[in-house]
């Protein structure tokens, strides 16, 4: 049991017995106590007050007593500051949990809880590769999974390939038209980028055939007698609808015709230069570690939803309005009115996600869906679980957005039509070419050689250079927007999966030295001794945090935090070289639970953590 558990069993069977009042442990509020003060755990005492009729210093000072009084294997001590009772919890609780726990791997992992939850990310468009947003995607959705894991849930992995729209339509045009048959065999270019090209391609194209477009319509709106600037206004509010004059749109178009009414070689096309995307997708999945259980295309899911709409509607929760379409009112709930499907019959977005919804759920059962998407789409999943809810579909109640904010440059935001994105393995590509760089710097720093063979250090170089874009791109709380900075990720002295997988290594080099003694790690605990143990014991609590807030940073703050912990006890008390055989017993079990932490928790995030560096 965690200690702020065992401190809430304690006080709460102390009040009962000293007031004859049962309060629940789990509503006494304990919190670490502020570095200012004396003693290790707090216990507010003023939503007890009431309760108990009693003052501050009078109930901390009569609990404290009682506490050390019939406890003495887990508090030395107490003291009250208004309504706080600070508690130190002895050194023989703190050594009994580390003989317990040092060596266990899988030490903060919970037993299955038979719940089951849904994790759903990536869902990339197939007209292009991944980019620096797609990883920080991946990285939160396959995180996320894995701390759902570690808290006992079944997680069921999934992703949607947007395969299907104009946006697929725009590649296959320039492809057709200025591609001469070109492959990723005849190219050498990865498939995903390859149709990349052609996307940004029609971009280009497109970008010529407005300009006429735009002066002839600009020159007719000054004529009319607009300003200028308000002309300007008008064009650039007007762009989409605009850009439907542009012939090579309009073949955009009809090939999207196309392909819905099935024409052959249309949909051939599409078969062919997806496959090439997914080729890609695969090699960049399998760089990066991510992967899942189920795939759903939208091509064979955008048609679902439809019969929802008319249970829906013979539900009363829609309702057409004059020209047919079918609409769900949602003002009642703080939003507007929502189109579910248009009055030519067709299906909207939100129509195919009720239906996926549904499918999903009938499939799996899970008691948890959790779609992980920008945060530009915030009002589209409010939409969605509330009209999953007016249906009654199974599940709705526990769909939740995981809202994470966009990653930029230092150089702005990110284009892909303009060709500004930057592609998720050419991110790769640089990372592990810095910690290349970082390595050999450092090397030439120490004049010494590294006694890895070239083998060996490639894969150094791509452990740390991986490493270090996940940690930076997790490190952040997901709903907070973020600028990615290469060179500040891969610092060895900053906030980053470098300087943790660094300390890793250096309670590796203690372990090719000497193992375990065998003696009994005993005696008083050091201050640094003390604060290692407990910030080690607070790694399962740790885990639920960032499973109840489904937020991978709180990992990644953890485990910085644990090894500049460590690198302080390490510099300031010898392992080898320990006062006695006890306090070495006792330092090296604290580096070995410190290893299977930082491994464990790394791991959560997705990281590899090397022996050597």
């Amino acid at each position: 049991m965690a200690i702020v558990s065992v401190i809430q069993s304690a006080v709460s069977a102390q009040i009962s017995q000293l007031y004859q009042v049962n309060i629940e442990p789990s509503s006494i509020t304990v919190s670490e106590t502020k570095p200012e003060f004396e003693g290790d755990y707090t216990v507010v005492l003023f939503a007890l007050l009431k309760t108990l009729k009693k003052k501050p210093e009078e109930l901390g000072t009569e609990l404290g007593q009682a506490l050390v009084a019939g406890n003495a294997a887990l508090f030395s001590g107490f003291n009250v500051i208004k309504g706080f009772l600070n508690l130190a919890v002895s050194d023989s609780w703190w050594l009994q949990f580390l003989k317990e726990q040092y060596n266990n791997a899988d030490y903060g992992r919970q037993p299955r809880n038979g719940q089951r939850v849904m994790v759903e990310y990536s869902s990339p468009n197939t007209n292009k590769p991944l980019h620096l947003g797609h990883l920080r995607n991946n990285f939160l959705g396959w995180s996320v999974a894995e701390i759902y894991k570690a808290n006992g849930y079944e997680v069921v992995k999934t992703c949607i390939a947007n395969d299907r729209g104009i946006h697929i339509c725009k590649s296959m045009i320039a492809w057709q038209r200025f591609g001469n048959g070109a492959t990723p065999e005849s190219t050498g270019i990865k498939g995903d980028h390859l149709v990349g090209d052609y996307y940004v391609m029609f971009g280009n194209v497109l970008k010529e055939q407005m300009k006429p477009i735009l002066e002839k319509k600009l020159a007719a709106l000054i004529a009319d007698g607009k300003t200028e600037e308000e002309a300007l206004k008008y064009l650039k509010d007007k762009k989409d609808e605009l850009e439907k004059e542009a012939e090579i749109m309009q073949a955009a178009q009809q090939m999207l015709v196309d392909w819905e009414a099935g024409k052959p070689d249309v949909v051939e096309l599409w078969r062919t230069m997806n496959s090439w995307v997914y080729k890609g997708f695969d090699e960049t999945y399998k760089r990066i570690g991510s992967n899942f259980d189920k795939i759903y295309y939208e091509s064979e899911t955008y048609l679902l939803g439809k019969d929802l709409v008319e249970e829906g509607l013979r539900k009363k929760v829609f309702f057409l309005k004059d020209d047919g379409s079918a609409w769900v009112d949602l003002t009642g709930d703080g939003l507007d009115q929502k189109i579910v499907r248009r009055r030519d019959g067709t299906a909207v977005y939100i129509t195919q996600d009720i239906g996926l919804a549904h499918e999903k759920q009938k499939e799996f059962h899970c008691n948890r869906s959790i779609y992980v998407v920008g945060d530009e789409q915030n009002y589209h999943f409010k939409v969605l679980k509330l009209i999953c809810q007016k249906l009654g579909i199974e599940g709705a109640d526990g769909i939740y957005h995981l809202s994470y904010g966009m990653v930029e440059l230092p150089t702005g935001k990110m284009k892909t039509r303009e060709g500004t994105v930057v592609d998720a393995d050419d991110m790769l590509d640089e990372m592990i070419r810095e910690a290349k760089k970082k390595r050999e710097e450092k090397e030439k720093e120490l004049n010494k050689t590294a006694e890895l063979s070239a083998a060996e250090l490639q894969e150094l170089d791509e452990i740390v250079g991986s490493g270090a874009i996940k940690f930076f791109l997790v490190r952040v709380d997901p709903q907070k927007r973020m600028i990615f900075n290469p060179e500040e990720s891969i610092d060895l002295h900053g906030f980053t999966a470098t300087a943790v997988q660094y300390t890793y290594a250096r309670t590796q080099s203690v372990f090719r030295k000497e193992m375990y003694t065998g003696g009994e790690p005993g005696a008083d605990l050091l201050p640094l001794e003390k604060e290692m143990i407990i910030k080690l014991e607070r790694y399962a609590d740790i885990i639920r945090q960032a499973g109840d807030e489904m937020n991978p940073s709180a990992i990644a703050g953890y485990v910085y935090e644990v090894a500049k912990l460590y690198n302080s006890f390490y510099n300031e008390h010898s392992i080898l070289k320990a006062e006695t055989p006890v306090k070495k017993e006792l330092r090296l079990q604290i580096n070995q639970m410190t290893a299977h932490v930082i491994k464990s928790g790394m791991a959560l995030l997705g990281i590899r953590v090397p022996d050597r560096m």
